[in-house]
Parts: C-alpha cells; sequence; structure tokens
C-alpha cells in the first residue's frame, strides 16, 4: 500500500513538474514542446504557393498532355448528331445484368429520371402533369412529357427511330449531353452510374 502511494505521489510531482516547466515562469518567449506538428503545418504546397521545385516557381503546374484526372474519364463523343449515332454503334453496358446491378440502376433512375420520364418510362413524371403550389394556390408551369420508352406504345425518337430501339450507346450519349428540354446529367451520375441506369431503361423498353 505505502508502495502505491509513493508512485502516486511520484507521478503527481511529475505532472505538476511539467505543467510548470511548460508555462515558462515568463522568462520565455518559447511555446515548448509541439505535438504533431504536421497535423496543422502542411508538408505539401497550396496551389497558389511559390514552389522552387519547378523551373517557373509555381505549385500549380498544367497537366502533362494526353494524361487524365482521377476520378475522370475520358468520353471520346462530342454532343453531335453524328456522335450520337456513333456511340450508339460502337457502345456496349460494360456491366454485366445481374439483379443487385438492375436494383441499383432502378433506384438511381428514380431519383435522377422519374420525375419527367415517370416511374416506368411512359413520359408521366409528376413534373409534366398539373400542380399547384399549396400555400398560394397558384398554378406551376408544365414540362412537355418526354416520349415513352415502352415498346406497347410505339412512341418514336425525336432523333428518329423507336425509343424501345434506343441502344445502350444513345442511352448513354443523351444521359451524358441531355437533350431538347432535358439538360445533361453527368455531372450528377457518374460514368458507371449512367451504365447501370442504361441497364434499368433497356428493362423499361421491354414494356
Amino acid at each position: 500500500m505505502n508502495k502505491m502511494r509513493l508512485l502516486g505521489v511520484i507521478g503527481a510531482v511529475a505532472v505538476i513538474a511539467v505543467v510548470v516547466a511548460s508555462c515558462g515562469g515568463n522568462t520565455t518567449r518559447s511555446t515548448g514542446w509541439e505535438f504533431s506538428r504536421n497535423m496543422y503545418d502542411p508538408l505539401g504546397y497550396n496551389p497558389d504557393q511559390p514552389n522552387a521545385n519547378f523551373k517557373d516557381g509555381k505549385t500549380a503546374q498544367v497537366p502533362p498532355p494526353g494524361t487524365t484526372p482521377i476520378g475522370f474519364e475520358r468520353f471520346p463523343y462530342s454532343g453531335s448528331n453524328e456522335d450520337y449515332e456513333r456511340a450508339g454503334a460502337e457502345l456496349a453496358n460494360p456491366f454485366d445484368q445481374s439483379e443487385a446491378n438492375l436494383k441499383q440502376g432502378e433506384a438511381l433512375y428514380q431519383v435522377y429520371c422519374a420525375v419527367c420520364h415517370g416511374p416506368e418510362g411512359r413520359g408521366d413524371g409528376p413534373i409534366t402533369k398539373d400542380r399547384t403550389l399549396d400555400a398560394e394556390s397558384r398554378q406551376l408551369e408544365n414540362y412537355p412529357p418526354p416520349p415513352s420508352y415502352a415498346r406497347s406504345d410505339s412512341i418514336n425518337s425525336s432523333r428518329g427511330g423507336l425509343m424501345a430501339d434506343l441502344s445502350d450507346g444513345k442511352i448513354y450519349h443523351t444521359i451524358t449531353y441531355g437533350l431538347n428540354m432535358m439538360g445533361s446529367h453527368a455531372s450528377q451520375l457518374s460514368p458507371e452510374e449512367r451504365w447501370l441506369v442504361v441497364m434499368y431503361v433497356r428493362e423499361l423498353q421491354k414494356k
């Protein structure tokens, strides 16, 4: 027991000594020891800082020609009708059709597409119907319904051919660049997510 008390006293004295020593006693401007200095002094350069490692002295450098930024996927097709047709002929969905992929594609479709295209792709989304702002009883603007994907509706695309016959590449191209009233969804959906939506749309075409 005496040993335990002795160890306790020694520990308390050591803690008090460290605290007192860190205060400096008004005799020094030193802040004492610093813990994990690299946690608040970054080792890397900020983009706008001078940098002697480069000839021009700048940190922000233009990427070398032909490089691809991390997380970015190049899409070698423009938004033209010619490249729309070319994408339709050359591109195929890289994902295997599975229940898990279809469910994920459906979830993405319901979030990003169903508001216009409708839950089953028949162009009857809520934004195309009469809507009223209840607080003011004000009629909201309706948007023209997009054409139905369903084969049973036999609707033509504005670019020609049945909506039910749109290929993987044509759907992906349209999601990427948009068409008519539909804006580009490239900023909302990653390339992988776009392909999953394409997979689900192909299922809607069968109805």
